[in-house]
């Protein structure tokens, strides 16, 4: 924590297609953040990314952004596979870190990370961006009001096409698969709506090529009983699909796109007392909270509600998914 920071200055590892909508935009709309430093493996895409972007800097490596002293925080958009690694360097270097979803590769290196965080006092934030939106909140608002009774089944999922086989998603060195990239969202979701950590019942998928899950569907137990379910693909016949569901014995509720709201969300609720009602939650882009929270927290010591130790949990249930579905840990842990 640093009280008296006036901004909190950002070094992006890679030029990666998601920087420019998660952190570079919102930064314009968040004073307490600045875009100050890039690196990637070609210099000249770094080049390029800083002159679009309006960044001061271009390092030539990661290891000289992370030397940077001018440098706060970091953004860690790698594949997954590299994301555990990079943390654990950028903590090393005393630098906090937002790093992208799936937070590792697997359970094993998200512990460690979530150590190496407790021990550096800095802050480490997983980029569940959806969950800093009002219309998380408003889920889990309406699930705690008691207006659909006691809850008996969860259901999430999201599907959406990937048809480019090359894609760095699709490679299972840098930890791939639609449960990783798709399905964190649906699990993480799942999680946020149920009562308790969700156990592993069963997981079926089908794959793109040897371990590589193209889509899965895994069911679920809570501690108190109820039940349910996630469904993920990146290349099915379901082209897209982003949603959830609450079912409880009073009513239930459904929401279309939890993922991304800020384009279009619709929240529906059906209960035995009144007349079923629809809504939008309005707000400005997951993006825009998302950023605004990390500096709150690295300004002000302020609590996230993605810690290292919530992307614990959400990594061992995937780790689980896997194994149930008779398939390879990512990373390559499979005990």
């Amino acid at each position: 924590m640093m009280a008296d920071m006036e901004q909190v200055r950002i070094g992006t590892l890679g030029a990666a297609r998601i920087t420019p909508a998660a952190l570079v935009k919102p930064a314009r709309a968040v004073p307490e953040a600045v875009v100050s430093a890039v690196a990637a493996r070609d210099p000249a895409r770094a080049k390029a990314f800083a002159a679009k972007h309006g960044i001061g800097t271009v390092h030539l490596s990661y290891d000289d952004l992370l030397a940077d002293p001018s440098i706060d925080a970091i953004y860690n958009p790698l594949p997954n596979g590299l994301h555990a690694a990079w943390t654990l360097k950028a903590l090393a270097a005393g630098k906090h870190v937002l790093c992208e979803k799936p937070f590792t590769a697997n359970a094993s290196e998200a512990e460690g990370v979530e150590a190496a965080a407790q021990q550096s006092g800095l802050v480490v934030m997983e980029a569940f961006h959806y969950r800093y939106h009002p219309l998380a909140a408003r889920l889990r608002a309406i699930i705690d009001s008691g207006q659909l009774g006691t809850v008996s089944h969860v259901e999430t999922w999201n599907c959406f096409p990937l048809p480019l086989l090359k894609d760095i998603r699709w490679q299972l060195d840098l930890a791939g698969g639609s449960t990783m990239d798709a399905g964190c969202y649906a699990v993480h979701c799942l999680r946020l709506l149920g009562n308790g950590e969700p156990a592993v019942v069963d997981a079926r998928a089908k794959l793109l090529r040897p371990e590589i899950d193209r889509w899965m569907t895994a069911s679920f137990r809570f501690p108190d009983g109820s039940t349910g379910r996630i469904t993920t693909s990146m290349l099915s016949a379901r082209v897209v699909g982003i949603g959830a569901r609450v079912v409880g014995d009073r009513g239930q509720m459904k929401v279309f796109n939890f993922v991304a709201p800020q384009y279009f969300n619709r929240l529906t609720v059906r209960t035995d007392a009144g007349p079923t009602t629809r809504e939008r939650v309005r707000g400005e882009p997951t993006y825009n909270y998302q950023l605004r929270a990390f500096c709150a927290a690295v300004q002000r010591g302020e609590p996230t509600l993605t810690p290292p130790a919530d992307s614990v949990r959400t990594m061992r249930i995937i780790d689980d998914i896997y194994r149930a579905a008779g398939l390879a840990v990512r990373g390559g842990v499979n005990g």
